[in-house]
């Protein structure tokens, strides 16, 4: 072969070997452009985590046409509903919510199986957070000694603080001390509860802190709260109140000093009489107050400037005050919503302006539906009634007695549970699984009950679906009672006015679900879900560790996808 052939060839190669990272190259900046990097998380400035104390679901569609746009339309239309979503357990009441929704779980997971319940190794009835070993601050009562030292795992909030190596604020705000100290969970920087009476100031427990912060004595000093001393009149005319009942009738409850259940309910004339500060609870004016102090919040701890998601819980109890006293289907819990509507815009706006539209991501949820009033039912000719437990104990103790010689093989009864002496039963010399079945034999002949079960059907059986998978839930194998009773539906032991709740009967467990702002997709579903998912969800989209007793499973489809991150 000639040389300069060979000297052609060889200069070819060289160039063909210099060419091939700058191809390498190009490819690679290809493939950048087909596959942008994988986004593992969401970043929001500021987690915001909304319950709404007894909010049914259909309170979003049958007040709809009076509600404004920047409120619980905004949530709905600009971000995802979740239309088909259930508490998975009983009983459904304030606690067991607020623990449930927060962590993830179920009470038989994280504890917290009531308001209060009857504690078996002490004897005697616990209240849910209530803690003698801490201060109240901010008062000279007892109402700030509290803490969430009876929650058994993590929450959400425990979870966004240990990611952020407790970077990341968690302020807790709510008119109820177990509905701000629950949703902080066990690392909240603060969490704040009103104390009403002749004070009328926010508080907090000596868990979290030695004296107030300067931002709650000044928001205290403002007097904030004496501004909601006024008449509590219909917000729009109420002839367009026709999503509700006769604002004059025998269902709804009164204050004390009052002739009729009807607008306007004169709160300075009435204000000595029941309670003072108090009365505000029970009034939408406590849902103002409860968005005044969470703005004040928002400013005051500096929440969402920085790097580090911080997460504040809100939880506006009035709504649950309201309607125990006037029932679901009342102008007042009407006039309620609208308002709450109105607090609800201003507190998107207050995100809006301190963190940023985009910036910021929301849920809504209740801790529990509730039931119409049975007197009301009744009068529309569907099955509804009231009955006593102490009718039922009567009867229960001639049972026990011819059966067992005693009645005080029953200890206590709570929260529609039976708590069994197991010592004497073991003295008798039988079986606990014996006696439980045979008193709940005998519980299901009487009127006003549905279906009875026993601590040994929750041990030994692995419900799916119906009523038993609800108390299965909500079944702590420590803290639970030996029987359970679930009233006939629309039968309660209430008073004869105002609505309750506790059951698990659909009216107390189908309850909203929004999630809103950044990360989250706009549109609905009618799959169901259930309330221990939200953890899950939220810990999805954070990219954060689960709460440690978790059992929700993440709503995938409110997610964005990592594309349209």
């Amino acid at each position: 072969m000639p040389k300069k052939t060979n000297v052609r060839l060889f200069l070819i190669a060289v160039a063909l070997l210099l060419a091939l990272p700058s191809y390498s190259q190009k490819k690679s900046k290809d493939r950048s452009k087909e596959a942008p990097p994988t986004t593992l998380n969401t970043t929001p400035k500021l987690m915001v985590g909304i319950v709404v104390d007894q909010m049914r679901y259909d309170y979003l569609t049958r007040f709809w046409d009076h509600y404004g746009n920047g409120g619980f339309k905004r949530l709905v239309e600009e971000g995802f509903n979740c239309k088909n979503n259930h508490f998975n357990y009983a009983p459904t009441s304030t606690a067991p919510g607020h623990a449930s929704v927060f962590t993830g779980s179920a009470p038989g997971t994280h504890g917290i199986i009531g308001n209060d319940w009857y504690d078996k190794t002490s004897g005697t009835s616990v209240y849910c957070v209530s803690d003698t070993t801490y201060r109240s601050i901010g008062t000279t009562s007892n109402t700030g000694k509290m803490s969430p030292h009876r929650l058994l795992v993590t929450t959400i909030t425990d979870e966004l603080r240990l990611h952020s190596q407790m970077r990341g604020k968690t302020i807790s705000v709510a008119l109820k001390d177990r509905g701000a100290v629950l949703p902080g969970g066990h690392t909240a920087n603060a969490a704040y509860w009103f104390n009403g009476r002749t004070d009328g100031n926010w508080i907090s427990s000596s868990y979290y802190m030695n004296t107030l912060p300067k931002w709650v004595d000044d928001f205290n000093g403002s007097n904030a709260a004496a501004m909601y001393k006024k008449p509590w009149t219909a917000l729009k005319d109420m002839n367009s109140y026709l999503q509700s009942g006769l604002d004059n009738n025998t269902y709804e409850g009164l204050f004390e000093g009052e002739a009729t259940p009807t607008f306007p309910h004169d709160l300075p004339q009435l204000w000595d009489a029941n309670g003072k500060y108090e009365m505000i609870r029970a009034t939408p004016y406590g849902n103002s107050l409860t968005t005044d102090f969470a703005i004040a919040a928002l400013e005051g701890e500096q929440l969402g400037e920085d790097m580090d998601t911080d997460f504040l819980t809100v939880s506006f109890s009035s709504t649950d005050y309201v309607g125990h006293k006037y029932g679901v289907n009342s102008k007042e819990v009407q006039d309620t919503y609208m308002r709450l509507d109105a607090d609800l815009e201003r507190l998107l706006k207050a995100f809006d302006k301190k963190v940023g539209k985009g910036e910021y991501t929301v849920f809504l949820t209740a801790d529990h539906g509730a039931g119409d009033v049975p007197a009301y039912l009744k009068d529309q000719k569907i099955p509804a009634g009231y009955m006593t437990w102490e009718t039922i104990k009567s009867e229960l103790d001639q049972f026990l007695e011819f059966t067992y010689g005693t009645t005080e093989i029953i200890k206590n009864f709570s929260n529609n549970q039976y708590f069994l002496d197991h010592d004497i039963i073991n003295n008798l010399d039988m079986e606990l699984g014996d006696v439980e079945e045979a008193i709940a034999l005998e519980l299901i002949k009487y009127d006003g009950i549905q279906e009875v079960y026993t601590a040994r059907q929750m041990w030994l059986n692995d419900y799916a679906k119906g009523i038993p998978y609800l108390l299965q839930n909500g079944y702590n194998q420590k803290r639970s009672g030996d029987i359970f009773v679930v009233l006939t539906t629309g039968m309660t032991n209430y008073g004869e006015t105002g609505s309750t709740h506790g059951s698990p009967q659909i009216y107390d467990t189908h309850v909203p679900l929004l999630f809103f702002g950044k990360g989250i997709k706009i549109g609905g579903t009618v799959t169901r879900t259930e309330i221990p998912d939200i953890a899950p969800t939220i810990s999805s989209l954070l990219g954060i560790a689960f709460p440690s007793g978790a059992t929700g499973t993440p709503i995938g489809e409110v997610l964005e996808t990592e594309s349209q991150n």
